[in-house]
């Protein structure tokens, strides 16, 4: 499972987006020193697209806990249909990936996270995850352990059935 901590290094978040096609990521923080990652909610795929598109929003990470966003962007500007400049995205992703200093700086993601995400229990009901699914039209659900930690990703896709050609290829297949 890809994972994004709070205070997520630009450099590797570009990476991850120009590695990976997923539509949205868990959320994980250390609450104290010396305990594991917990979930703490989700972020879409285009909302990292937007917040990387804003470079004033970047820091530097000097210390944990003076680590806030100066000049966070507002809600509109992250919630998009599409993204308006796919072109321009994929030069500021090369160069994110590229650039040295990119390195160096971190964005907050603690303003955009929505906390509220819906999470389920490693072995919750499968009859019950198609329905979550399907009652709240959701596209993807963070699977966690008892102590909340990340242990999967269930996507609307890993519920449908086998697309009727390859059920089709199955029942003709000599047995």
């Amino acid at each position: 499972v890809r994972v994004l901590r709070l205070k997520e290094n630009v450099a590797s978040l570009a990476r991850l987006l120009g590695s990976t096609n997923h539509g949205g990521f868990p959320v994980v923080c250390r609450p104290k020193s010396g305990h594991a990652e917990v979930f703490q909610g989700t972020i879409k795929r285009l909302e990292l697209c937007m917040l990387l598109a804003n470079e004033h929003i970047f820091e530097s990470e000097t210390n944990h806990e003076a680590f806030t966003s100066s000049h966070p962007l507002s809600y509109h500007k992250i919630t998009v249909e599409k993204l308006p400049n796919l072109s321009r995205l994929t030069i500021l992703l090369s160069r994110y990936t590229t650039d040295p200093r990119y390195q160096q700086l971190f964005i907050n993601l603690e303003p955009y996270v929505n906390k509220s995400a819906m999470s389920v229990q490693a072995h919750f009901s499968l009859q019950r995850t198609y329905i979550i699914f399907r009652t709240l039209g959701i596209r993807h659900l963070t699977v966690v352990d008892p102590q909340n930690q990340v242990v999967g990703i269930i996507t609307r896709k890993d519920l449908m059935p086998l697309p009727l050609e390859q059920k089709l290829k199955l029942q003709l297949a000599p047995q």
